[in-house]
């Protein structure tokens, strides 16, 4: 299997047998971002080309910035798995994948390396650049899976992208006390809050009532988006992030 890099940051390639044809004419106007959850990045690497793991990513960038490219950007990498976003499913489709090595909540989510997120910085750039991806589609694999995934996780400096060009945030709002929705609420103002969570792009059911679904997207969202308290809790430092990020989106 030859593979030939999509861009010159990808200083080595190693082929993965785990890729297939974009299904539906679909060409990747997304760029997912994820961390391995693993002890090394060797062992993240076996895992990403064994055929067996029916999983890949189209590029793997290692703690010292070192990238490698493990599919052609033209092709489906298996990295997502089941999710959606503004309604649309498929997402390895209409993706490209990046695995951030990184050991994940199990070892303890230490911060990242600089030049491990310069490296990421760059190749994202270089990739939505390329690819005219827009930066509030440049998202957690936590974003479209909330109920199954928590990468890259709340120490992932989402801000400090955005700022330099890479993706959508706003500065999030401080934590302060007042009003709160939590698991278990219900009524007209539910409603609207899982309003605006669909409307950003979070695949939540509008039922009026604080269930499951809804404290996993919140969960979500905090990760990404308000990252000083992660618990599910929709308090007022959340929804005015919230509010303020779907005031920020850029209009189509």
């Amino acid at each position: 299997m030859t593979l030939t890099p999509d861009t010159p940051l990808a200083r080595k390639v190693a082929p993965s047998p785990n890729q297939g044809e974009r299904r539906g004419g679909l060409r990747p106007d997304m760029l997912v971002l994820h961390y391995t959850g693993m002890q090394s990045g060797a062992a993240a690497l076996a895992r990403l080309r064994d055929p067996l793991s029916e999983v890949s990513a189209h590029y793997v960038v290692f703690e010292d910035g070192g990238t490698m490219q493990l599919v052609a950007e033209a092709a489906r990498a298996w990295h997502a798995g089941a999710g959606s976003w503004r309604g649309a499913g498929d997402i390895n489709s209409r993706s490209i994948g990046v695995e951030i090595v990184h050991p994940g909540h199990a070892g303890g989510l230490p911060p990242y390396p600089d030049a491990q997120i310069e490296a990421v910085l760059a190749l994202g750039l270089d990739i939505v650049g390329r690819w005219g991806i827009p930066k509030e589609r440049v998202l957690a694999h936590s974003d479209i899976a909330p109920d199954r995934k928590e990468d890259p996780g709340e120490t992932f400096p989402w801000l400090r992208l955005a700022q330099a060009g890479l993706g959508h945030c706003v500065p999030p709002a401080p934590l302060r006390d007042g009003r709160f929705f939590a698991e278990g609420d219900f009524g007209q103002p539910v409603e609207a809050l899982q309003a605006m969570f669909g409307l950003y792009g979070y695949d939540l059911r509008v039922n009026g009532t604080f269930d499951a679904q809804t404290k996993a997207v919140v969960t979500a969202f905090q990760r990404h988006f308000r990252q000083a308290r992660v618990d599910g809790v929709a308090d007022s430092s959340t929804i005015t992030t919230l509010r303020d990020l779907l005031a920020a989106l850029p209009a189509h």
